[in-house]
């Protein structure tokens, strides 16, 4: 069973990467080679290109380190693991939605307040 990382973060809408860096312990230069490595890093980004993270970007980056220096994963395995865990998720899902056409409709509506998000920001 995995187990949710529960640091203390600062709620916030966004976090710029230094506060990111602060709070997770990874300097920024592998925050963003994580970001070119692990694509499901995505930070939004400002007109002047700045990156802005999301309370679920920095979990995901905590999960990250957790498997690179506290379980040992090289890059690959991490990356098979996340994949695992987000097949772990959608089955999840499924589970609580069995017909198809509810856990479609949620997902959409997820996608769309996703799109909302990033044009309000």
């Amino acid at each position: 069973m995995e187990k949710k990382i529960d640091l203390s973060i600062p709620e916030k809408l966004y976090y710029k990467i230094g506060e990111v860096s602060q709070i997770t312990g990874i300097e920024p230069y592998i925050l963003r080679y994580w970001e070119s490595e692990f694509k499901i890093v995505t930070p939004m980004r400002t007109n002047s290109k700045q990156r802005l993270y999301r309370k679920k970007d920095l979990e995901l980056i905590l999960e990250i380190k957790k498997l690179l220096y506290e379980e040992k994963f090289t890059i690959a395995g991490a990356k098979k693991k996340l994949q695992r865990m987000k097949a772990r998720r959608e089955e999840q899902l499924k589970l609580a939605f069995p017909e198809k056409k509810y856990r479609d409709a949620l997902l959409q509506v997820k996608k769309e307040l996703e799109n909302l998000h990033g044009l309000l920001s």
